[in-house]
């Protein structure tokens, strides 16, 4: 059975990558392609579940990439965001990362205190000893489960002010699959 196949929902047209992963993520390619890396035995209604799940994600993100390629598509140099982007960016950061904050507090037990969203060109988040949190409006351009693993990753450091095994427990009790996350997110940059 081919692994990798091309599917429609809706309006959006995305290529199913299954191999031996254990969750689903969706990917979008700087040529504005769409791919759903899924488990090998996921159903293709699952992918279809999820994929419709997350359509106003991925058309916000085509949105954004397409005004970022905007004229320069021949221009295979990374374009710095518009300060117009960077807000947008910002604006949907302050309405789903405090989402996130708050559903994953109490699965972890602690609480937190000011969340502030930044465009940091060299991190991805921080945690203050007190207990606020920054985290840069560049996770928009990531997947929820990406968003979801930065989170989780600044609210342990509320129980472990480190990087120890103990750290990584935490981290591991509320996303098992934390390293997978961990090892996609340096795709990215901020």
């Amino acid at each position: 059975m081919d692994n990798n196949h091309t599917q429609n929902f809706d309006h959006l047209e995305y290529t199913v990558i299954r191999s031996n992963r254990k969750s689903i993520c969706i990917e979008i390619s700087p040529d504005l392609q769409i791919k759903v890396r899924a488990p090998q035995k996921m159903l293709d209604s699952q992918i279809r579940a999820f994929v419709a799940s997350k359509d106003k994600w991925i058309t916000d993100h085509l949105a954004i990439m397409q005004e970022r390629l905007g004229s320069q598509a021949a221009d295979t140099s990374r374009k710095p965001l518009s300060g117009s982007e960077l807000a947008a960016l910002a604006q949907k950061a302050s309405i789903v990362i405090p989402e996130r904050v708050k559903h994953f507090a109490p699965i972890i037990g602690v609480t937190y205190g000011r969340i502030t969203i930044r465009h940091q060109k060299t991190r991805w988040r921080s945690c203050s000893s007190s207990g606020n949190l920054n985290f840069n409006c560049m996770l928009m351009t990531t997947t929820p489960e990406l968003i979801d693993y930065v989170v989780v990753h600044e609210l342990c450091h509320r129980k472990q002010m480190n990087h120890s095994p103990l750290f990584w427990a935490e981290v591991e009790r509320a996303l098992p699959n934390y390293k997978e996350l961990r090892k996609e997110l340096r795709q990215y940059s901020c």
